[in-house]
């Protein structure tokens, strides 16, 4: 085979070689990293079906007693503490909720063991392979996916409205395609605590905290979205309107028109919104992409009036928004998980001075 002549260049410095070959040996690093976490992800799945299968499933719970921490004594001696008996349950609860194979060999490419951790507890199984195919498809790290669980960013999908099967269906859809749909993305109620926002405003103080705290909003919204522009100016019959916040969602291929709205909903929101698509689908859509979607937020709902005005049918989601701190459960958990990590830090700084 005759290999094409590489392209002559002047020899690279050695600060710059020294950076490319850090490049190469970082790559290979996590490379190898991944195939390991992968590996071992799947021993344990493998270890816990044949535990959940060969020892727990459908025996007396005292067999599994007795048996357990024999194995698990002897598994130890030959292979360390990572198959301790607590560990040969979980890897036995990871193989019962987790049983179809297949599903585990594809989630394992971007999910590592503590992924799966935290999956675990989730008892509604469309639930849990919601978290288990977002987390995969949009590379959430494993505090990523606890702050989705913890904020019920399922519950608060206009999937989760929809019926078993067409969740069961469109889940399956994202696992083949990898391609989101507007009930994937659009939620509601939207979290915009983190907006520090109080008990008084106006929607200029909402859409200015909104702007200020870009990146927050963008997480809150939902994956794939893009600030385009704010107060979009629209002239029509030579009168001016705005819009007050645009986005592109790169999943959903299409533009996001958001109104942000105070107090609860009225029917003349939906002929404005409309208008605004409409205007946006004719001079703004690009033509590979979708019809533009809006979302009007609202304090308040009034969910006969919407369910009237059909609002679904023209591309239009109405949400509440919630400033509001989340559940006490959630802040106590939260400032447990900060305290040991500052606890973790300084034991870590104080090792550092005691070496120096």
């Amino acid at each position: 085979m005759i290999r094409p002549k590489a392209s002559i260049s002047s020899p690279a410095g050695p600060s710059a070689l020294l950076g490319d070959i850090r490049a190469l040996i970082d790559a290979a690093r996590q490379r190898a990293a991944s195939a390991v976490n992968s590996e071992l992800t799947m021993l344990y799945w493998l270890v816990g079906q044949r535990i959940h299968t060969q020892v727990l499933e459908g025996r007396r719970a005292d067999y599994g007693e007795e048996v357990l921490p024999t194995l698990a004594a002897q598994l130890v001696q030959d292979y360390g503490g990572s198959f301790a008996v607590k560990n040969l349950r979980r890897m036995a609860q990871f193989a019962a909720t987790f049983p179809d194979e297949q599903i585990v060999v594809s989630l394992i490419r971007q999910l590592s063991w503590t992924h799966f951790i935290a999956l675990i507890p989730l008892k509604d199984p469309l639930q849990r392979d919601y978290y288990a195919q977002m987390a995969s498809a949009e590379h959430w790290s494993v505090r990523t996916l606890r702050e989705r669980i913890d904020s019920m960013l399922y519950e608060r999908t206009a999937l989760s409205k929809k019926p078993d099967a067409l969740i069961a269906q469109e889940l399956a859809t994202l696992q083949g395609t990898e391609r989101m749909s507007p009930a994937l993305v659009m939620r509601d109620p939207y979290i915009l605590d983190f907006l520090g926002l109080r008990d008084t405003w106006q929607e200029g103080g909402l859409e200015a905290a909104i702007i200020r705290e870009m990146e927050s909003s963008l997480l809150e919204l939902g994956v794939g979205f893009t600030f385009v522009a704010r107060q979009k100016r629209i002239q029509l019959d030579g009168d001016d309107f705005y819009l007050d916040l645009l986005f592109y969602n790169r999943k959903l291929r299409r533009l996001v028109a958001v109104e942000l709205k105070v107090g609860d909903f009225k029917a003349a929101y939906k002929g404005q919104m409309e208008l605004y698509l409409r205007w946006l689908d004719k001079f703004e859509r690009e033509s590979e992409e979708a019809s533009p979607l809006g979302i009007i937020l609202c304090t308040g709902k009034k969910s006969e009036q919407i369910e009237l005005l059909e609002l679904d049918k023209s591309g239009i989601h109405v949400a509440e928004y919630l400033t509001t701190l989340p559940p006490r459960a959630v802040l106590v958990k939260r400032l447990q998980q900060a305290t040991q990590r500052a606890q973790l830090q300084i034991e870590q700084r104080g090792n550092r001075e005691d070496e120096s």
